[in-house]
């Protein structure tokens, strides 16, 4: 079996990545303009393309579980972890422009600036790395509820809240195109 199709395959993450990159290009979002008139509510386009993202891995997982392929696999929940990570990733954005997928594609189309902010990026992985210890005992610890999901807690189906997440979607890509002020 060639390394393209075999389990783990390093050619075909290769090829997958140079796909992702070419298509976040094509998307408009290796600009840091684009995602900072995303953040000064002036142009939707990388909330458009996070959406189809989902919308697109969504289907990906139902049809890998229902077939058998795959199961669900979810993280343990801490919300003041998510909550403190999600708030630094927002303001690491907002400052280096970029999150760190299309950073990395922006730097592949040259930009140096994207570089100097990707160096940012791996010193703050080697810093939580340093502090992990200390971040599992004082933060993680705060609002842990084990591995729970969407439906186990409201009795929902996942697909019921597929289904929503689709209607939302669609129903903010329309309204986004009618209101897009750039």
């Amino acid at each position: 079996m060639s390394i393209f199709f075999s389990p783990g395959g390093l050619g075909l993450a290769i090829v997958i990545g140079f796909a992702f990159g070419f298509l976040l290009q094509r998307g408009r979002v290796t600009s840091c303009d684009v995602i900072e008139n995303q953040f000064r509510l002036k142009d939707f386009i990388v909330l458009k393309v996070i959406l189809t993202a989902i919308l697109v891995g969504g289907i990906g997982v139902m049809v890998l579980v229902d077939g058998g392929l795959a199961k669900y696999a979810p993280k343990d929940t801490n919300l003041l972890g998510v909550g403190l990570g999600a708030a630094l990733f927002g303001v690491g954005m907002v400052f280096y422009g970029y999150c760190p997928g299309t950073g990395l594609a922006a730097i592949a189309t040259g930009s140096v600036h994207a570089l100097v902010g990707a160096v940012g990026m791996l010193v703050g992985g080697i810093l939580f790395a340093l502090s992990f210890d200390w971040i599992k005992a004082n933060v993680l610890t705060v609002g842990a509820y084990g591995k729970i999901r969407l439906p186990d807690v409201t009795g929902i189906p996942a697909p019921a809240w597929f289904l929503i997440l689709a209607i939302f979607s669609i129903g903010f890509f329309i309204w986004a195109e009618k209101h897009n002020t750039r």
